[in-house]
């Protein structure tokens, strides 16, 4: 029912589409945090990050209030390259939880944990989506608390999972050296 999308590709396939996500994740990340640089200031101490977890109306106002036209022009420009570095990371993690797992937990109970957290990081990709089209409502005038909730509860549960994905993947990394050196 949970097998990972990864498990009838070739290891040779696997090692080439791990680099390319990670060469991709790494030009993404290098874009992501270009924007960002127009996003920070003493209102939105971790630029967009601070948008997404603005919670309230008054304080995702604040936060527009104090970026420029150029700021929310970059806000803008981040949000859309969202819709792409929300494919890059959720791959990436994924196929790093299947290579783990498939290293580690085959025919063991702990395998299904691993294959549950990689469909869960498709459910994290349209998490991610929703907020960014609440925060794109946000950012063109749909000022109502409603895109403001939105936003957060999605990018919470998004941070969650992504959080939980992201332990799972230090865990298991430290369970292999530690299997390497015994």
């Amino acid at each position: 029912m949970f097998a990972s999308p990864f498990k009838n590709i070739s290891k040779k396939v696997e090692k080439k589409l791990t680099y390319t996500l990670l060469y991709f994740l790494l030009i993404s990340i290098t874009v992501m945090r270009y924007f960002d640089r127009f996003l920070v200031n003493e209102t939105a101490e971790f630029g967009i990050v601070s948008f997404e977890l603005s919670k309230s109306l008054e304080r995702a106002q604040e936060i527009l209030d104090s970026w420029s036209s150029l700021s929310r022009t970059y806000a803008g420009l981040s949000l859309g390259y969202d819709f792409l570095f929300l494919f890059i990371y959720t791959l990436f993690i994924a196929v790093l939880i299947h290579k783990l797992n498939e290293r580690i937990w085959v025919g063991k109970p702990f395998y299904k944990l691993g294959e549950i957290l990689i469909w869960t990081l498709f459910l994290t990709a349209i998490f991610d989506c929703v907020e960014n089209v609440s925060l794109i409502k946000l950012l063109i005038g749909g000022r109502q608390q409603f895109w403001v909730s939105v936003a957060y509860y999605f990018a919470v549960v998004k941070f969650i999972l992504i959080g939980i994905s992201i332990a799972y993947i230090i865990t298991n990394f430290f369970i292999l050296l530690f299997k390497k050196r015994s």
